[in-house]
């Protein structure tokens, strides 16, 4: 394919979805991701496009939100091993709320096998996954039907909302950065979104590496009022996906990096960060797949355990920053 004629197709599938990551467009227009990255540069130069970290969008700094048959095809490999990692934070017999999102839509068919669960959802696509799960109840807001991605918002979603408390709540967005936090393109659905964190202990913010550093019109969670972000390992393969990381993480954020392809709590264990200090990585070993803690209280993969620095702990009880991780950068 012609530079031309790949160019005018990155063109298309940016204004088509809104945003789209370096390696979905390398595999649609099949050749390298650094060819993609110098046709995205030439486009930018052009006023076509912008480009963020790790992909492109719409020019104008605010992304669009895409419809839901768009976002399906978008990171669906990212999508599915922070689903992964994710459902791994669900216990038996926790109550939780989970926002719309076609991540949360992936998260939701694994919480399927979690016994004893009681999910409140304002989506569709997660009530639908969970449908069948004998032992889940699914307990779905009112409100008026969003036919792009299948949610109910509104007043009467919010309504529903008040008072209820739960353990978690999964939520993702258009976009996340430390400075603003977690953002989406539409009033409605950020409004719902507002009202679904407050009735949770704890906020877990589901977002691929395509968000990071990308801004939305409408805010949702201020960075000091999530509690974990679960993103994937490509977060951490480049400079200034890192940096936002680390910023996010300065602010009390604890970061978990699930790697595509792998599990979680096996070789492959997924990197984590503790809040309040910088990104760092939990040695893959015996002690991550161990099921209960060790003697001395060590903490399992994902548990938080800061340090009398108030930082994160890593080996040899040290706060570690990403940079020393010998993560790959720049690709």
């Amino acid at each position: 394919m012609f530079a031309a004629e790949r160019r005018q197709l990155i063109l298309e599938m940016v204004r088509a979805n809104g945003a789209v990551s370096l390696r979905e467009l390398a595999r649609v227009v099949q050749t390298s991701e650094v060819t993609v990255r110098r046709d995205v540069r030439a486009l930018e130069a052009e006023g076509l496009l912008d480009r963020r970290h790790g992909g492109a969008v719409l020019p104008g700094g605010f992304s669009r939100e895409p419809g839901y048959p768009q976002k399906t095809h978008l990171s669906a490999a990212e999508k599915s091993a922070i689903a992964d990692l994710a459902a791994s934070l669900v216990e038996e017999g926790d109550a939780v709320v989970v926002g719309a999102g076609t991540t949360t839509q992936e998260l939701a068919r694994r919480l399927a096998r979690v016994p004893g669960l009681t999910v409140v959802t304002n989506s569709l696509l997660v009530a639908q996954a969970l449908a069948h799960a004998n032992r889940v109840e699914v307990v779905m807001t009112g409100g008026t039907l969003r036919g792009s991605n299948y949610a109910l918002v509104g007043s009467g979603a919010e309504q529903a909302l008040q008072g209820l408390r739960v353990a978690k709540a999964f939520i993702s967005g258009s976009g996340l950065t430390a400075e603003r936090g977690l953002s989406t393109a539409n009033m409605l659905s950020a409004s719902v979104d507002r009202a679904l964190v407050q009735s949770a202990a704890e906020v877990i913010v589901l977002a691929d590496h395509t968000k990071l550093g990308t801004d939305s019109m409408f805010p949702t969670v201020e960075s000091e009022a999530i509690t974990r972000l679960v993103t994937d390992e490509q977060a951490g393969a480049d400079d200034t996906t890192a940096r936002e990381l680390d910023a996010l993480a300065d602010r009390g954020v604890q970061i978990d990096l699930a790697p595509i392809g792998g599990s979680p709590g096996g070789s492959d264990a997924p990197v984590h960060g503790t809040g309040s200090g910088p990104v760092h990585q939990t040695q893959p070993g015996p002690l991550a797949r161990r099921p209960s803690p060790p003697p001395g209280g060590a903490p399992l993969p994902g548990q938080r355990r800061p340090g009398a620095h108030g930082g994160p702990v890593g080996p040899g009880g040290m706060p570690v920053r990403l940079a020393e991780l010998g993560l790959p950068r720049g690709r």
